[in-house]
């Protein structure tokens, strides 16, 4: 059988080449699957940008790298990888397998900061303080490090993103919640009134230490 000639690409600036270019831009005359499958490109390509642009040039990335290098971890684009979530969370660490940035959950540069941050202060503690990831309170106390640490619970981030204009002990609550919330979602925590029971037992100790940074970062 002899075989079919392939068809050649269309002509740069040619009437075919502009209605493709129309389609990939606007998804019109997509299908439903080849729009969601063109989303999902785009968004992968727009967190490794970031994600790289991040390890290059954030201070607060390169600075919890250099301390997990320290501890003679490697964390590079070979193990933070930009992938879709089902969930809700905007990211993720696995021992085994390193950080996970939910590419579809991801706002911009600055929310892709934060939760690298989040989850590469856990890389750290994972590294320094050989966490047991399944007991709860290693888990809690490990969240409210990354909460505190991280930035993302910092004055203007609450205020202009969640809507959080408390100038109350508005730091300390943010991590509060948020371990609480993340606590709440493990296999092992019964409720929201047990996360909550956790976090309080370890957070006045957990939120007290800001190791490797001397400060917490604002």
């Amino acid at each position: 059988m002899s075989e079919q000639p392939t068809q050649p690409p269309p002509t740069k600036g040619g009437p075919e080449w502009w209605r493709q270019k129309f389609t990939n831009i606007t998804g019109l005359g997509l299908s439903d699957e080849d729009r969601a499958a063109q989303r999902t490109i785009s968004e992968c390509r727009k967190c490794e940008k970031n994600r790289d642009y991040l390890i290059s040039y954030s201070p607060i990335v390169r600075f919890l790298l250099e301390n997990i290098t320290q501890l003679g971890g490697k964390m590079d684009s070979s193990n933070i990888k930009c992938m879709p979530c089902e969930n809700f969370q905007s990211g993720g660490f696995s021992p085994e397998y390193g950080v996970l940035l939910c590419q579809n959950r991801l706002r911009d540069k600055g929310h892709t900061e934060d939760t690298l941050a989040h989850e590469l202060v856990h890389v750290y503690d994972h590294l320094r303080f050989r966490v047991e990831w399944e007991e709860l309170r290693h888990h809690a106390c490990s969240e409210i490090r990354a909460s505190s640490l991280s930035g993302e619970c910092r004055w203007t981030r609450e205020a202009f993103t969640r809507g959080v204009f408390d100038f109350t002990k508005q730091h300390q609550a943010c991590v509060k919640r948020r371990a609480i919330l993340s606590v709440q979602n493990h296999p092992k925590c019964k409720d929201e009134a047990e996360a909550t029971n956790i976090v309080n037992q370890v957070f006045d100790s957990c939120f007290a230490d800001t190791r490797p940074f001397s400060e917490i970062y604002r």
